[in-house]
Formats: C-alpha cells, structure tokens, sequence
C-alpha cells in the first residue's frame, strides 16, 4: 500500500462561482491514489473528503475501487460525448440543426458516470439537456446526430429532434420542464409491481426542482416506498437564473423532507460512479427512494440560442474549465497513477474526433423521412384504428 500526496495540490480546493451555500466545489482532480495502480488488477483511490454531504442518511465510502480499464473507458466515452456535442454546436451554427439544441459540454461526468453503474434494465429519464445517454444507452454518434439534422437514421427516425431521444434503454428527453419526473416515478412502481431489483434514475435541473409535479413525485415515491433515484443535475443556472435567485432552499438533496438524500462533486467522474453505485444498491435494498444532488456547470448557454455570457461572467466560466473540468481532471489521474501517458490519451482524442467526425458525414448523408412516417408510432403494433385524421379535414390515412 502507498499512499501519495494530493494531486495538483496548486489547484485551489473549492472555486467560488456564487454564494451558494455549502455548495460542493472541489477541483476535479483532487483523488488520492490509495494504493499501487496496478494496469490490470482492480486498485483503490481515496476521493476528496468534500466529495459527498449527506441528509438523513451515511455518504458513500470515499474508498474506491478502479480498474485501469475502466478509467480509460469513462476517458473515451467523455471524450466522445465531447466532441459530438461540439460537432452539434457547429452544425447547429451552419442551420443544418433547427428548433431546440441544449448541450452538456462540461456536464460528461455525470451520464458516463451513471451509465457506468447500471445496466439496460435500470431504467434512466431525463429532461432535454440529454443527448449523451443515447450514445451510452444502446444508440450511436450516427444516430444522435441524424435526429439532430431530422433524418431518417436518427434514433426517433428524425421527428424527435434534440428533446425526444429515446432507446430500448433509455427511456427518453422530454420537452416539459420537470414532467419526466412523475414518469420516473411511474417506472419505478412498475418494477416494483414486477419485483424486479432494479432502479430508476428520474432526472432534472436546478431549474425543475420547483415544479409541484416534482414534490408530488417524492410523495408517492416515499409513500409507497418506490425504487426511484430523483437525480438533480444542480448546473447553478436555470436558464439564466441562478439558483439562489430562484431557489430559496439551494441545497437540492435535502428537499425530499423524509426522503434521505447525498450531494455529490459532479466534476468527478470516479465520485458520480461511487455515488450512482450507492443509490442503485440502496433502492435495491428496500430502503425506498433517494435523492442525489450532482453540483456540476455548464459551460456554453441553457440553449443555443443563450450566449451564456449575460448572467455570469467570461472569467467565471474560465475558471470552472481550468480548474474542474471533468475530462481533464480525469487525464490527470491517469497520467499520474502511471496508466497511460499524455500520448496514448492524445491519441485516444484523436480517434473520438475521428469517430464523431465521420458519424456526422454518414448522418448528413442519410435522407429525410419520408411523408409516411408521419403515420408511424403513433399507435402501439396492432392497435391502430382504421383510419386517422391528417393536417386538414381532407387528409385521411388508412392503416
């Protein structure tokens, strides 16, 4: 066993942002490596002590075990997840993309972080901002990309668009500010009518949390003792509000009243692991529901349309990518426990731009539906009437 010193200990321990009070905001590389990397045994890392606070419940272990494997994996994922946003960004500035388009350049950690301790029989919802979990949830660069341009290979066959992405294990975005979260709450009584042990990740904003839908979702859930994680994605911004001017409580995980809850650093991919492993084992023991509060940032606008710049300043922004940035930190931490070197993971950002680059010319080849897809998944299979009613009183469509 051999403990080493902090990690970067230049790197200030918490960046103000705002007086958010007790908000956690710790640099995203401040994991301690616990024992000898090994590059193919599982080791363990010790995070930051101010990586978890809890609210009528134990934090998770800040002992943490990691394989050499699995880092470079979450590296990969977050790099790609990166880089396609990126590439959404450009398309949607050329107007090849139109409509809605909400980014979560900054905010990798938490869906690769997710993702990494579920499986496809956990059931994960979220709001708009969520275009990452297609890609980690059984769809393609290709096929998020082709939605975003409305064609025919993306993941809705190009009539979602950005809000309404969904696969067979991820149950979707949603355009309503806040409704995804009673739907989890649905999910999550339906596995426990089918006993399963699996869990449901209902996710939303800073900027949902007010919505009555949302309290009355932690009622039931703790009413009838539901498996649901309500997941709050705190980016301290909802639109451009930030959450002490809209939010008279900012402490996220303890708004559940009985329902226990942990606040957790957003910024670190291994801290989101340990967290979303937690909450999965402790819906899966018959505790009932929990919140989990990530503190995370965005760093571009709440839509493409928002500069992101009139409500907080550039050198805000600055900072937070400087000193927390999840996939930096992360390359630290590879770097420094001796698992790959700078050139194996430049290489490795090569290859996810090399990826996203070419998904987006195979999507910006693929044709827009057809007119007859204005008739399709409207009805389950087998369960559709006769005829339906199109855009005029002349417009009938026989199935």
């Amino acid at each position: 066993m051999a403990t080493l010193a902090r990690l970067r200990t230049a790197v200030p321990r918490r960046v103000s942002l705002a007086p958010l009070a007790r908000t956690i905001q710790t640099a995203a590389d401040t994991t301690q490596l616990h024992q000898d990397a090994s590059h193919s045994e599982p080791f363990t890392v010790k995070l930051h002590e101010d990586s978890f606070r809890g609210y009528r419940t134990d934090t998770p272990s800040l002992d943490v075990e990691v394989t050499k494997e699995n880092l470079l994996k979450w590296y990969k994922q977050m790099s790609v997840i990166r880089r396609m946003e990126q590439a959404a960004d450009a398309l949607y500035k050329q107007k090849l993309i139109r409509g809605f388009c909400h980014l979560a350049i900054g905010q990798e950690a938490i869906s690769v972080g997710i993702d990494s301790a579920t499986t496809f029989d956990d059931n994960i919802i979220s709001s708009y901002r969520t275009h990452p979990f297609v890609v980690l949830r059984g769809g393609t660069v290709k096929s998020l990309i082709g939605e975003l341009l409305g064609r025919v290979c993306g993941v809705s066959k190009g009539k979602g668009g950005s809000m309404h992405v969904f696969t067979e294990a991820f149950q979707g975005g949603h355009g309503i500010v806040g409704a995804q979260v009673p739907l989890g709450a649905g999910l999550a009584f339906a596995q426990k009518y089918a006993g399963k042990k699996n869990a449901t990740f209902a996710m939303y904003g800073d900027g949902a949390s007010n919505q009555g839908q949302v309290f009355e979702s932690f009622n039931m859930a703790r009413l009838w003792n539901l498996p649901c994680i309500f997941v709050c994605e705190n980016n301290k911004y909802g639109m451009g509000t930030s959450a002490e001017r809209s939010s008279s409580n900012t402490e996220y995980y303890t708004r559940g009243d009985l329902i226990p809850g942990i606040q957790v650093n957003g910024m670190d991919i291994i801290a989101v692991h340990q967290a979303s492993k937690f909450a999965k084992e402790w819906v899966n023991s018959d505790k009932g529901p929990l919140l989990v509060e990530f503190v995370t940032y965005r760093y571009g606008g709440h839509s493409m349309s928002d500069p992101g710049t009139t409500y907080r300043t550039r050198e805000e922004i600055q900072r937070v990518r400087s000193t927390q940035d999840p996939i930096r930190g992360l390359q630290r931490y590879i770097t420094e426990w001796g698992l790959a070197t700078e050139d194996d993971l430049k290489t490795m950002d090569k290859a996810a731009k090399t990826e996203v680059d070419a998904a987006v010319e195979e999507a910006k080849a693929s044709p827009f539906p057809s007119e007859n897809e204005l008739w399709t998944d409207i009805y389950s299979a087998g369960t559709e009437p006769a005829s339906m009613r199109g855009r005029d009183r002349e417009e009938v469509h026989l199935y």
